[in-house]
């Protein structure tokens, strides 16, 4: 039988306690994120290539690609462009060799395009919005021929009822 220490025992009159271990004291944050790091390159995770990415692939090469995914040793990279595509081909030896140097457990590379998805700017999101048929202030108001409800007029001009209709018709078609 395990006796506990003293720090957990606490003794009362003709009784005695025991509390919890306390707790270990708190890391820091750095500290932490260190230790994520190290355990992300030492397994072997994707993000750890996301990570020395730039340094691995160079100021040229990495803006124009990226990883994508890493099974079993054999790392996949999109390419932005054929002709970023190509430019990984050429370089795939010292590219393999890179990745080796960092740590990295890579024993082959995967080049394909890829498209990343680029992100709106402000403006489109403005003139997307603009357009929106649900905007009364923009088409105003009508009167939904199917349900006879009052609907934003663009909804009605673009499905040819109003978007309560347009919702109940699409649960109908796909259900």
């Amino acid at each position: 039988m395990a006796v506990a220490p003293d720090s957990q025992r606490r003794r009362l009159k003709g009784l005695e306690l025991l509390q919890a271990a306390a707790p270990p004291p708190a890391e820091q944050l750095k500290t932490c994120l260190d230790t994520l790091r190290q355990d992300w390159r030492k397994d072997g995770h994707l993000a750890g290539l996301w990570q020395d990415w730039d340094r691995i692939a160079g100021s040229r090469l990495a803006p124009h690609c990226r990883p994508l995914t890493l099974q079993r040793g054999v790392l996949t990279i999109g390419a932005s462009h054929p002709q970023w595509r190509q430019a990984l081909q050429y370089n795939r030896l010292q590219l393999l060799a890179a990745l080796r140097g960092a740590g990295h457990p890579v024993r082959d590379l995967k080049i394909q395009q890829h498209h990343a998805p680029t992100a709106m700017t402000p403006e489109d999101e403005q003139r997307i919005w603009n357009r929106h048929p649900s905007r009364i202030d923009v088409h105003g108001m009508g009167t939904c021929p199917k349900c006879q409800r009052p609907s934003p007029q663009g909804e009605i001009d673009l499905w040819s009822f109003c978007g309560f209709c347009r919702r109940q018709e699409l649960s109908q078609t796909s259900g």
